[in-house]
């Protein structure tokens, strides 16, 4: 087992004053857009970007360093990093699929790179065209590339289909520890928990995050939940129970994943906010400029369908936020 620190706990329960605050990190501008056949144009990307930093996301996930002829969709990362990175205060983040993806991220500046290691053999060879063994090794020659060149950008590892492949099945939840244990071993920032596929349940959710928490303690990062099949939010409540901290959303439930068939629905950024903020947990963002940011993806996309209940639905009247200060 590897050496954590305590988790803290909210102070009153589920919410209340004095509540753990979140981090609420949006992964619209890359899980969401790749899943989509039209391509935002740049300009569209970072006026939709710049609303989100109004509404006080503070970790965005702004592209992807793939080749342009697999997602074209995100041909324009390197330029969108230049913008975000102009941005205060905001984590700019982008996911890498092997060592040459992180060598475009680090020259490009990203504050952040993400990999993706799925624990289904099959996923894994459909996502990214490698083993997880060998994606384990692309993890370990990140880091060390970090290590040499940039060592203040941050390293994590989403662990995808943690909890269920529609290709493979039941994934086991020993070779998401070890996976974990072993990302950990490498000198990874934080290890994720995704759930790809839209399988997972908040019993599961509970139970494996305290597994995985007890064998790497604060390295244990951010929980991906899909809304597939209308838990994702339940999902995420469960994680938050475990002492989790950093929760994934798209804002309109964008996303998905390419490579797992019927892999849909990320969690909503504006029912994730919404229901922390009505707990009394902070997120640090304001739920009226997060909607006008949503009309800046409604009209970069315009035909593409938002999802959400939150925003039809409106805010109940004399709703009180946790979040009452303007965002920094």
């Amino acid at each position: 087992m590897l050496a954590s620190k305590p988790v803290e706990a909210a102070a009153n329960g589920h919410g209340g004053p004095g509540a753990a605050a979140v981090l609420i990190s949006e992964v619209g501008p890359r899980d969401g857009l790749q899943s989509v056949s039209a391509v935002m144009p740049t300009a569209s990307k970072l006026r939709w970007i710049d609303a989100l930093y109004q509404a006080g996301l503070r970790e965005i996930e702004v592209g992807s360093f793939v080749p342009a002829r697999l997602l074209p969709q995100l041909a324009d990362t390197a330029e969108v990093v230049a913008h975000a990175r102009r941005l205060p205060g905001l984590t700019v983040m982008a996911l890498v699929p092997n060592l040459r993806g992180a060598e475009a991220a680090l020259a490009a500046g990203v504050h952040k790179i993400t990999l993706p290691l799925s624990a289904s053999a099959a996923h894994s060879l459909a996502n990214v065209r490698k083993t997880p063994a060998a994606m384990l090794e692309q993890v370990r020659a990140v880091v060390s590339l970090r290590d040499e060149r940039a060592p203040g950008v941050g390293v994590e590892v989403g662990l995808s289909t943690a909890f269920g492949c529609t290709l493979q099945g039941r994934v086991e939840e020993d070779d998401v520890l070890r996976l974990a244990v072993q990302c950990a071993e490498a000198g990874v920032d934080e290890v994720g928990l995704s759930d790809t596929t839209g399988y997972a349940n908040p019993a599961q959710v509970r139970r494996l995050f305290r597994r995985v928490r007890g064998e790497i303690g604060a390295r244990t990062g951010a929980a991906h939940m899909h809304n597939t099949r209308g838990l994702g939010l339940a999902n995420c409540l469960a994680a938050f129970d475990e002492g989790v901290r950093t929760f994934d959303a798209s804002q309109g439930g964008l996303g998905g994943c390419p490579y797992a068939p019927g892999a849909s629905g990320n969690v909503v950024t504006e029912d994730l906010v919404f229901m922390f903020e009505a707990m009394g947990v902070a997120t640090g963002i304001d739920y009226e400029r997060l909607a006008a940011a949503r009309t800046a993806l409604a009209e970069g996309l315009p035909g593409e369908p938002l999802y959400g209940m939150t925003p039809p639905a409106g805010l109940p009247k004399g709703f009180a936020p946790a979040t009452t200060q303007e965002p920094r």
